[in-house]
């Protein structure tokens, strides 16, 4: 797919989903959370001062086999526009899980994971046009760039709690899309970089122009991701997942902008986080992909109206499923448990 194949998003102002965003994580005080949320009444277990998530259970992983098993075989059945869309939302997915390890299991709401989404967003274009096509190769790169950018700003982020927290990060992310757009010798700054070679798996495999075979590269990758996630929970490792997210967008897109990476994808991904469950990875998926879908698809037939429709499930999310969608399937656990004690 060429960068001028890339979907055209409705031009929608930025200014309501950041306003969503900011209400959302923050309290009655204006104060946003300042530690781990609790689930079911008690607080995340940790290893080492670091944040373990319940994902592992056996019942969570048969869970996330049978999708990934189900995702795969939509791509045998959908249109390329649906392909397409499909895999740039498993790149936003993983964008909204590096969200989801920051906001869910640390406690820190966080506007600045979109920073090293971008990062490692350019450092796979730079890598592509240079002549590093290599899918292993821009990964690892991205990978690492991504956790290194995470690494040296999180010594000043995570001195910071509530809601400076939330400001310090949106400023990070905020400074990461204003050089994106300024450093035109770097970055094609806001005309961004175009015709970006189609990704190589690896060495030995030909290059993936076809759409189907993009997916499915983009699908491989994010499992793995996911697996490795569930082991892995700080500022640092949530970058580097961002980074990893960054690169799939561009394998995709073959094209980069400072508008892939900007305030309202910052907004949006912390948006996808609380409507799927804070402390959730599929949740960040599944929230992820309303979003995407609403503002990409329901949002056609009403131009200008995105932000009202993303608005709508937002509150109906808070008001209705305050643990979001995460929190609802819990709860419909608790509730089969409770009729099979009963009968």
């Amino acid at each position: 797919m060429s960068g001028g194949d890339a979907t055209t998003r409705p031009a929608d102002s930025d200014s309501g989903y950041v306003t969503q965003a900011v209400a959302a994580v923050t309290g009655p005080t204006g104060e946003a959370g300042t530690g781990p949320p609790r689930r079911n009444g008690q607080l995340p277990v940790t290893v080492a001062g670091v944040v373990v998530t319940e994902l592992t259970s056996a019942r969570a992983t048969a869970g996330y086999a049978v999708l990934g098993l189900l995702a795969a075989g939509v791509a045998a059945l959908a249109d390329a526009y649906t392909v397409i869309t499909l895999a740039r939302i498993l790149a936003l997915g993983l964008l909204a899980v590096s969200v989801a390890v920051v906001t869910g299991w640390a406690g820190l709401p966080s506007l600045g994971q979109v920073a090293p989404f971008a990062v490692g967003a350019y450092t796979t274009a730079l890598l592509a046009r240079s002549g590093v096509t290599v899918g292993v190769v821009q990964l690892t790169a991205a990978c690492i760039a991504g956790g290194l950018f995470a690494a040296v700003t999180g010594l000043a982020v995570v001195r910071t709690r509530g809601t400076a927290f939330l400001m310090v990060t949106l400023a990070v992310g905020e400074l990461t899309a204003a050089v994106a757009s300024r450093w035109t010798s770097l970055t094609g700054g806001t005309d961004g970089l175009a015709g970006i070679p189609a990704v190589r798996p690896v060495w030995t495999m030909p290059a993936l122009t076809d759409d189907r075979h993009v997916y499915w590269y983009v699908l491989a990758v994010t499992a793995l991701v996911v697996a490795v996630t569930v082991v892995l929970a700080a500022y640092t490792a949530a970058g580097a997942i961002a980074g990893v997210g960054g690169a799939l967008l561009v394998g995709v897109q073959r094209y980069i902008s400072p508008a892939d990476v900007g305030f309202e994808v910052a907004a949006l991904v912390l948006l996808a986080v609380i409507i799927g469950g804070a402390s959730s990875i599929g949740g960040a998926f599944v929230g992820a992909a309303l979003i995407v879908a609403t503002r990409d698809w329901l949002a056609g037939p009403w131009p200008g109206h995105a932000p009202l429709l993303v608005g709508t499930m937002l509150i109906a999310t808070v008001y209705l499923l305050p643990s979001g969608l995460a929190g609802l399937i819990d709860r419909l656990h608790q509730w089969i448990a409770r009729l099979g004690v009963r009968s």
